[in-house]
């Protein structure tokens, strides 16, 4: 590694090739024989095997735990010799891990289907009754090169992390931040859709936006979409687009932002707030891969990489009926927990001289620093709005300064304690962003809450929230 990378780059590059682990086998057949044969010729080589009876439960398995090489059958049906089945499965396969190795096998010994796997992508196959030799050295060529694969798509990742020009800066220093960036360097250059969980302000955009800048999609577009903002009779149209005459306002035809996202990457944030109306809708898109213009008739077909963000527990929202279990399914195959700002109290001073170097060149201010006293109170502060709060605040800092140090007073924090005590001195924005903090507090984020209790539309209280850096 370069003596120049910075520290917060030095963190990503530690701890990302784990010490090799046993290397795990999926193996799928009907018959149990079969599968009691292949455990007993792999197990004593060091291989643990999971057995699957079905596609379904093949597919089940694949999406719980990860393998390092899957052997499939490719009939799964008595009296059937086409490989429908088997050759369905090992499509979903290679198109979902393309490094993932796939070893067909047959009993039949019917060379053209053996060709129409490899064309698929296995990557061999075999014969039934197979040569113990002959399979055992395909599995083993197979893992190793799976690994090695593997390794240098981290590799890759890593370096991009320390070279791509334009990346989000992801400045993570501290100990609870290292699982945050060893989950984006592994899983950056698959095509798997990302959930981001955290509390609003914690920097979900920013970790989206280097994932895609990672990933093998980073020279198309990633297009951001603050679901939770789009009113319910706008989701469909800003979404999916729509054509000339669909509804009243509708002059022209308008492309949607999924279709604008083809090839690249879609970035939905506030996925909770999402009406179950809409979710259906969205749940659809990702299953069939096809957007419908809103008035059209006519479904076309997208490539998206899929990364959702949310402040809420989506999980509970599934059990009280307000989230769709299946698109939750559909949305987490990797779920990235950022946490709160609180929780990762070193990664302060990084953050708030990354941001008064930027604004200070934005308002072309001679600010060069913070006086030890300023840093320490934005280390002993509570931080409601998290690290989009530490930005607004920096960036008032360094407009209110009059000398080259940010002092205490030029930050205009405000203690819980002292709320109350210093009322009558706030200004009216100072008062509206603590009555906005408390209410997020009170309602836990939940957004649509927090604006009833304080008698605003959701929109109106996302638009105050950008305002204040919330």
């Amino acid at each position: 590694m370069s003596s120049t990378a910075k520290p917060h780059e030095a963190t990503a590059l530690t701890a990302l090739t784990k010490t090799a682990t046993v290397p795990r086998i999926l193996a799928a057949d009907d018959q149990q024989h079969i599968l009691e044969a292949i455990e007993l010729l792999l197990k004593p080589r060091g291989y643990k095997v999971d057995a699957a009876r079905s596609p379904e439960l093949a597919r089940d398995a694949l999406a719980t735990e990860q393998y390092d090489a899957v052997l499939i059958d490719l009939n799964y049906t008595r009296d059937t010799t086409s490989g429908r089945e088997g050759l369905d499965l090992l499509s979903e396969i290679v198109s979902q891990d393309s490094t993932l190795p796939v070893i067909v096998m047959t009993a039949w010994g019917n060379v053209e289907l053996a060709v129409e796997a490899m064309r698929l992508g296995a990557r061999d196959f075999i014969q039934k009754p197979w040569e113990n030799e002959r399979l055992l050295s395909i599995i083993r060529t197979q893992v190793e090169l799976r690994r090695a694969l593997q390794h240098a798509e981290r590799l890759a990742a890593e370096n991009r992390l320390l070279n791509v020009q334009g990346l989000p800066e992801l400045i993570a220093t501290s100990a609870s931040m290292s699982p945050v960036l060893e989950a984006i360097t592994r899983i950056a250059p698959s095509d798997a859709n990302v959930l981001i969980t955290g509390e609003h302000g914690t920097g979900k955009e920013v970790v989206a936006r280097t994932i895609h800048a990672l990933s093998l999609r980073k020279h198309k577009a990633l297009i951001a979409v603050n679901t939770g903002g789009l009113a319910e009779g706008v989701f469909e149209s800003e979404l999916f687009g729509h054509v000339r005459g669909a509804f009243t306002d509708a002059r022209t035809d308008r492309i949607g932002r999924f279709e604008l996202a083809d090839l690249g990457t879609v970035f939905l944030d506030e996925i909770g707030n999402v009406p179950p109306r809409q979710q259906a809708k969205l749940l659809r898109v990702i299953e069939s891969g096809e957007v419908e213009r809103v008035g059209s008739s006519r479904s076309k077909k997208i490539d998206v990489r899929m990364i959702s963000a949310t402040n809420s527990d989506l999980k509970a929202a599934c059990e009280a009926g307000l989230f769709r279990e299946d698109l939750l399914f559909r949305l987490n195959t990797v779920e990235i927990h950022l946490p709160a700002l609180r929780d990762r109290k070193e990664d302060i001073p990084a953050l708030a001289s990354y941001f008064l170097a930027q604004y200070a060149s934005r308002y072309r201010r001679q600010v060069k620093g913070l006086d030890p006293t300023a840093l320490q109170s934005l280390l002993h502060y509570a931080w409601p709005g998290n690290v989009r709060e530490l930005e607004h605040t920096m960036e008032r800092a360094v407009l209110m300064c009059r000398t080259e140090q940010i002092q205490t007073a030029d930050l205009g924090l405000v203690s819980p304690r002292g709320q109350a005590q210093n009322l009558e001195e706030l200004s009216l924005e100072a008062v509206e962003s603590i009555l906005i903090r408390k209410a997020l507090q009170r309602f836990q984020g939940n957004v649509s809450q927090a604006a009833e209790a304080l008698g605003l539309s959701r929109g109106a209280l996302y638009r105050r929230m950008e305002k204040y850096g919330l």
